[in-house]
This record gives structure tokens, sequence and C-alpha cells, in this order.
């Protein structure tokens, strides 16, 4: 049995809208394994962002517990999440969210600057990273210079300069035309092959179909968690 990488435990994530309590999650459990390919799937409200969310360690639970790489984040501070965030995930977000006045190669290593990793290194680390994604002619070219696949292949190696645990890819091919997802969805089947936990949150059911593993929400609650016997790659 592969070691747990994500447990969450009875997971309610509740909002205050006004006067309204929207009830965001309702006691949500899930494990997920190191090495597992996962999307999560559900329509709009079903829970599927706060669920990223607090997967991310971009929020925090109302009640439950979540452990992450065998760190029990859902108690901690601020800057305790911060710090889980920068080491332990990489994110992978629709709109890339590049800096625009930098090069692909110092958007890629900023992740590494709060690392407190050398100089010299953060530059091979990212030219590195760049060409694994095959980049490696793009480097010194700025975001309105590359195509949206190219850009998004820039932000995929700003999440995997840092070696993070997990990769979570939030709508990834969103702002991507048809052909240019497909081959993003390439560059995830290799990333997942050289052993990367990756998962990934999609409305899109073609999309889904890549991952390994599929867990669609439905009124804050896991409705169906199914394995995908016939993964497309």
């Amino acid at each position: 049995m592969k070691d747990k990488i994500i447990e969450l435990e009875s997971i309610v994530k509740n909002y205050k809208v006004g006067t309204q309590i929207v009830r965001a999650l309702r006691t949500v459990s899930l494990n997920i394994c190191r090495g597992e390919y996962v999307a999560i799937m559900g329509a709009s409200g079903s829970g599927k962002s706060t669920l990223m969310n607090i997967i991310g360690c971009l929020d925090t639970p109302t009640s439950g517990k979540y452990v992450l790489n065998g760190n029990d984040v859902s108690r901690m501070s601020d800057d305790q999440l911060a710090e889980i965030r920068n080491s332990e995930i990489g994110f992978v977000f629709q709109v890339f969210n590049l800096l625009p006045r930098h090069t692909a190669v110092d958007n890629v290593l900023l992740p590494l600057v709060y690392s407190g990793i050398r100089k010299a290194e953060r530059k091979q680390r990212a030219e590195q990273t760049l060409t694994d994604v095959g980049l490696d002619d793009r480097m010194s070219h700025k975001p309105n210079e590359l195509s949206g696949g190219q850009r998004q292949r820039v932000a995929i190696a700003r999440a995997l300069v840092n070696k993070p645990s997990l990769l979570l890819a939030d709508e990834p091919t969103g702002n991507l035309d048809s052909k240019i997802s497909e081959e993003i969805m390439k560059l995830f089947a290799e990333i997942h092959r050289k052993g990367n936990t990756l998962v990934m949150v999609t409305h899109e059911e073609d999309i889904a179909k890549h991952a390994h593993r599929i867990i669609r929400l439905k009124d804050g609650e896991v409705e169906t968690d199914e394995m995908n016997k016939n993964p497309i790659y």
C-alpha cells in the first residue's frame, strides 16, 4: 500500500454570507496516496473550489482534520500555511499568474528565492525545469512573447521547480483551445509517470478522463470516488 500524502477526515467548511450560513463542504473524508493522479469534478457550487483551496492550504476547514505529507495543516497559522505551500505544493492555475515583465526563467525561479537557495543554483534549476517541459528555446522570452500553451508550460515549470510533494492544478486547460489542451495533458501524463502526485480540479469530462481516479462532488459531499480503468495516455 502506498503511503498517504493527503488525509482528509470529516472536513466541513461553512461561510457566512450576510445572515446566511453557506455549507460549502459537508463532512468530506478521503485519502490520496503518493504518486496518484486524481481529478476532482463537480458542477458550479458543488464545493470543488473550496476543497481545492483547503487541499492547497489556501484556506482552513471549519472543522475536521487535514494531514498533508505527515503535517497536520488544519490548525496552522497563516505564516505556517504559507511555508507549507511553498515547500510542499506546486500550483498551476487557469490564468497562469505569470509576472509580465519577467522572463520565463525569472518567473520559474521565483519560488526558489523564498527557499534560500543560492542565485546560481536557482538559475540552473529553473533552466533545467524549463527544458523538462519543452521550453529550452524560450527561456529569455517574456509572457507576452509566448503562446497560451507556452505560458502554461512556464507556469507548470514554476510549480515543479521546488520539487513539491503535490502538484495541484485548477482548471489547467480552461484558457486553452482543444489542441493545446491535449498537449498540456500529455505533459501532465509525463509528469505523473515520473512519480509526481497530481490533483486536478476540472469541470470538463474529457480532461478528467486523463486522470487515474475521478472524485465527483455534489452539494459539498463526495458523490462518487472511482478508479478510471482506461485513462487517456
